[in-house]
């Protein structure tokens, strides 16, 4: 931030940094959470330290703040600690309708070291996260003072908060329904010897009608200086209703333009959907009328098209066990994604369950192993195969091996550059323990449940000698249709993973959980028709290939994906640091691949459910 003047300085700070949001999970320790008159002590407990220009999360501590007496650790669940998250008490300490000001915290100074940490973490425009309150502030600016042209860094050492409260009429009780932090830089001055608690600051003077009265000296970071932390409390009564203390919050986009891009892609994919499912139905009616006409009334004429390859369409596929596991872990992908957004709507993963979605994530992962091997299991079976336990522990390791040797490397990345986002020790050994000791035996039992089953039988008989397949036209290469058809699946989706990358890089909520069940439900319709029509036409082409290609069809919008990302991180971020370009695509890498899976299965599943129909359709000798 730069500004000729100081005065021009402390109005950019304060438009800049003034957070006004509510406060969502807040109750009072030993207290009910709607009784203001109780005096008991609000501790505000504090965060990580977040930029969106590293992406790399830090401990509150890891800078000289003012410290309590004994630093206390809160329980976190398990996706607040694979966000990054920290937190502990705090000497910021309130007392439910009792005002303070100018309230001195501690007096530290600050040597070469942390100067220089300092500077560098307001250099990157790190932010303070304090929890109880929901604060989200700069810790400091760097800018010009006093017509100086030397870029200066000054530190934010003075929070102002504003507790606004709700008054229930009927009961005469109250409730904390938002709060407002403005943060300043100032340099303290003080007279006499310095004492914690009879010291009177000359910047802050408790009786002025204004709470801070000297912010045009702002403090600077520099080695060997003394910084003075401060802060003020103030209450303020709100026509805010409980049920509403986060709409402040969550309206902070533009819900028209969000409203019209949901809308405009929902009715594009529906019309092009119908649009396909027409000329499907009509084409297909006519290709089965005609066969069946010709069966019956005994004609010689050659066979042509689809039905052609009737002898040869069922035939396993090269690399058949590697598509059994892509098929199973992409329905336990599709299970997870469903039962979490079911959730999702029905509110029990609201914004200020902190974690809680990462969480449910994670464990629905697990339980669904049952449903991967299960899938697997019958696919392979279908194919003829004997070594069940083969398929399943393929099935328990491939993906997830590769998601956690991909996040193995990246956390060592992050362990090395000491930020708190590193996944401790015991954290790691939690999610073997989830990997080991629940999903890989739930897959087990999912194969085992699975190859009790019979075999899938296919509509017609497989020939023993493979046709040969005739030379194909350009347009129906199977790189050009594989590429051709990943587009529509990546449009219906496009403009929700916008919303969706900016929650994750850019630090804000994701909330628009129906919108994403209607997205989700748009991508399945979407997957499942582009792969049948495109193997539609394959098989008329007398090409029965098709296994591979039904999967590759819809699962290629994953490329599209890893582009798009790729163009949102020239565009959108800031990210100048080598480790966190390798951060973001590292992870951006890994859920392109889950994205391929997940389609995949989808148009695979719904291309498999299509080719038995129609030969089940037709009368073949």
């Amino acid at each position: 931030m730069r500004a000729p003047a100081m005065h021009r300085w402390a109005a950019a700070a304060l438009a800049a940094f003034l957070v006004a949001l509510p406060a969502a999970a807040f109750y009072l320790p030993g207290v009910a959470p709607n009784d203001f008159h109780k005096k008991d002590p609000l501790l505000v407990k504090v965060n990580k330290l977040t930029s969106t220009k590293t992406q790399l999360p830090y401990s509150y501590y890891s800078l000289p703040f003012c410290k309590p007496n004994m630093i206390v650790d809160s329980a976190e669940n398990l996706g607040e600690v694979l966000r990054g998250d920290r937190i502990e008490n705090s000497p910021y300490v309130f007392e439910m309708g009792e005002p303070k000001m100018c309230q001195i915290i501690c007096k530290t100074k600050i040597d070469d070291k942390q100067t220089k940490e300092l500077k560098e973490k307001i250099e990157d425009e790190y932010r303070v996260n304090m929890i109880g309150v929901l604060l989200f502030t700069r810790l400091g600016v760097k800018g010009q003072y006093a017509g100086n042209k030397d870029e200066k860094s000054f530190i934010h050492n003075h929070l102002t908060f504003l507790v606004k409260y709700h008054k229930d009429e009927t009961t005469d009780l109250s409730r904390i329904v938002g709060f407002e932090v403005k943060p300043f830089s100032i340099n303290h001055q003080f007279e006499g010897p310095w004492n914690d608690k009879t010291t009177r600051l000359i910047t802050c003077d408790p009786h002025a009608s204004k709470l801070v009265v000297n912010s045009d000296t702002p403090q600077e970071v520099e080695a060997g200086k003394e910084i003075i932390f401060t802060y003020d409390v103030g209450f303020e009564e709100s026509d805010v209703k409980w049920a509403s203390r986060w709409d402040t919050y969550l309206l902070m986009t533009d819900d028209q333009i969000h409203w019209f891009s949901i809308v405009n892609s929902l009715m594009i994919v529906l019309f092009l959907s119908g649009m396909v499912a027409m000329i499907m139905l009509r084409t297909l009616y006519r290709d089965i009328s005609r066969y069946n006409q010709l069966e019956t009334e005994e004609e010689a004429q050659e066979e042509t098209g689809w039905k052609l390859v009737h002898g040869d369409v069922f035939r396993p596929p090269a690399n058949s066990d590697l598509l059994c596991v892509c098929v199973g872990t992409g329905v336990q992908f599709f299970g997870m994604l469903l039962v979490t957004m079911i959730f999702a709507v029905l509110g029990f993963l609201s914004p200020s369950n902190r974690g809680g979605l990462m969480t449910a994530m994670l464990l629905t992962w697990v339980l669904m192993g049952l449903f991967a091997g299960y899938a697997s299991s019958r696919l392979y079976k279908m194919f003829k195969g004997s070594e069940w336990k083969s398929i399943t522990l393929r099935t328990a390791f491939l993906f997830p091996g590769i998601a956690f040797g991909i996040f193995f490397i990246l956390n060592a990345l992050i362990w090395g550059e000491k930020s708190s986002g590193a996944v401790p020790f015991t954290t790691m050994f939690a999610l073997v323990l989830l990997w080991f000791g629940i999903s890989v035996p739930l897959v087990f039992v999912g194969s085992y449940l699975g190859f009790k089953q019979p075999a899938i039988e296919a509509p017609v008989k497989t020939n023993k000698i493979p046709r040969q397949v005739p030379e194909q036209a350009w347009y129906m290469n199977p790189a050009f249709t594989i590429l051709i058809g990943g587009i529509l699946p990546f449009g219906a989706v496009f403009i929700e993973l916008f919303f969706i990358l900016t929650s994750i890089w850019l630090h804000q909520f994701y909330y628009i959980f129906g919108f994403l069940f209607l997205v989700f439900i748009i991508l399945i319709i979407t997957c499942a028709e582009i792969t049948i029509v495109l193997c539609y036409f394959q098989l008329c082409s007398e090409d029965y290939m098709w296994w591979w290609r039904s999967y590759l069809t819809s699962g290629s919008s994953a490329i599209y994906l890893f582009l798009y990302a790729g163009f949102y991180f020239f565009t959108k971020l800031q990210i100048t640091k080598v480790v966190s370009g390798i951060l973001y695509f590292g992870y951006m890498l890994l859920a392109s691949f889950a994205f391929c899976v997940l389609t995949g299965t989808i148009g695979f599943c719904a291309c498999f459910w299509f080719t038995r129909l129609i030969y089940s359709s037709v009368k073949i000798d």
